[in-house]
């Protein structure tokens, strides 16, 4: 647990045991963060915490206060998708989504796309035009159907971050991270077979599961722990489940990190059953905690967990550099990929390892946790502001995409559609489910750094959700 997450909850015990009644103003961060001798921003996230929890308020000018009552929760509910094995639909609507044609866009809230325009990502792009001018036959050749290796050695950095002893013959590099899904998918399981998912989950994992001709199994959900490991269980012994499919480190739609134990007793639960896990932890590195949180990866002791990650979020998806390290099924893995794609691009290749040899990575990392954790703070503000006051909102630990819940009045499809009349494209909640459930729902990302643009888009929403129009999105 992170340093700000126990001080969340030594405080939230004593608002519980009455330490601190309603109406009772709580220590100021500056007292907090020299009587525990952390930093201010250590007490602001845990104050936060307690915010989304609705235990404390912040009051302008005055500090932070026990509430007079309590009040509704701002985070989404637990999900609650059907108990059966299901076909996964949706492909319309999520072509739809990457077809959008918005070159007069206002604003664009709808793909889950990082910020590229930092200056520390020059050294990177300098890198790959000097590699292009230097070694133009390298960038025309094949390579190792595995990847480069001088990448695969920074990879092994990289994962013994979040606590896994690799080898670069454990790697395979892919296409991006959707190709090590779809590739990941074909290596475990057959036309038919169930996979069990997150709910709501990523599109393009949902839609990697439909073009395998497999069925998805979703799972009850929850905002803050993550897939719900009774409803697993229950699931597990119900059906003849193949793999279990998550993002359990910054989740994406909701942005949650599974706690640790609970990514433990995840591993232990499918070396009971016997299944394999897909871990998808594409957004992993954009976790706003230090030190970065362990992948269910680094409990693997049989090798039935296939890591899969991508520079896509962390850098640019342009670049197309994603790796699975599969474990047991390796060799499976990697005959996939050789029919699926045979090898990638040598160059950006290259230029990623440098990247991450040379210390740019980490820096822009750093760069990039900082503006998207102030980032998701002003969208909160202005969510909270604008919309209606049912709207529930998810509190994403890393990354740069949230869920939103609005009242089951509203239609967030045709939300989308009157806001793209008006130049804001946002991504409706259907496509994160299998059969097109969350119709109020939607994700938004928070990646924007013109904050004032988006404060008004946000605004704009909120105005459609409570105006006459709005009438109109009633189901």
């Amino acid at each position: 647990m992170s340093l700000y997450a126990e001080l969340a909850q030594r405080l939230r015990e004593h608002i519980e045991l009455g330490f601190y009644k309603a109406g009772d103003r709580l220590p100021s961060v500056r007292q907090l963060a020299k009587e525990h001798g952390v930093s201010i921003s250590t007490i602001q996230e845990a104050y936060r915490l307690l915010e989304m929890d609705c235990l404390i308020e912040a009051r302008p000018k005055s500090g932070y206060f026990v509430p007079e009552a309590k009040q509704q929760s701002g985070v989404p509910n637990i999900s609650r998708p059907p108990q059966r094995p299901l076909d996964v639909s949706q492909w319309e609507e999520v072509l739809n989504l990457l077809s959008n044609r918005t070159e007069n866009a206002v604003c664009q809230l709808q793909h889950a796309m990082p910020e590229m325009r930092e200056a520390t990502l020059k050294p990177l792009i300098k890198s790959l035009q000097e590699l292009t001018k230097q070694r133009p036959y390298d960038g025309m050749t094949y390579g190792d159907i595995r990847g480069d290796y001088s990448l695969r050695e920074q990879l092994v950095r990289l994962a013994a971050a979040s606590g896994c002893s690799l080898h670069p013959d454990d790697i395979i590099v892919t296409s991006g991270c959707q190709e090590a899904l779809s590739v990941c998918l074909r290596a475990v399981a057959k036309s038919g077979d169930i996979i069990a998912v997150e709910s709501p989950s990523f599109y393009g994992s949902m839609q990697a599961i439909k073009a395998a001709e497999l069925k998805a199994m979703e799972i009850p959900t929850h905002p803050t722990e993550g897939m719900s490991l009774e409803a697993l269980r229950m699931a597990l012994d119900q059906w003849p489940i193949k793999a279990i499919l998550v993002t359990p480190t910054v989740n994406n739609p909701m942005g949650y990190i599974m706690p640790e134990p609970r990514k433990r007793a995840l591993y232990e639960l499918a070396r009971e059953y016997d299944v394999a896990i897909i871990e998808d932890d594409i957004y992993g590195d954009l976790a706003y905690e230090f030190p970065r949180p362990k992948s269910v990866k680094s409990f693997d002791e049989d090798g039935r967990v296939l890591l899969c990650s991508s520079v896509s979020k962390t850098l640019a998806p342009g670049f197309r550099v994603g790796w699975i390290a599969p474990g047991r099924y390796r060799d499976t893995v990697t005959h996939i990929k050789y029919v699926s794609s045979s090898m990638c691009p040598i160059l950006p290749q290259i230029a990623v390892a440098n990247f991450i040899r040379h210390g740019g990575y980490d820096k822009h990392l750093r760069r990039m946790r900082a503006l998207y954790q102030n980032g998701r703070d002003r969208l909160l503000a202005d969510i909270r502001q604008y919309f209606p006051v049912d709207t529930l909102i998810s509190y994403p630990q890393g990354g740069f995409v949230l869920w939103v819940e609005l009242g089951h009045q509203y239609d967030a499809v045709k939300l989308a559609q009157v806001a793209a009349s008006h130049g804001i494209y946002v991504a409706s909640g259907q496509m994160f489910s299998a059969t097109g459930k969350y119709r109020h729902c939607m994700r938004l990302n928070f990646n924007d750094r013109t904050a004032e643009i988006r404060r008004n888009s946000i605004r704009l929403l909120g105005q459609l959700l409570q105006s006459d129009a709005a009438l109109a999105l009633a189901s």
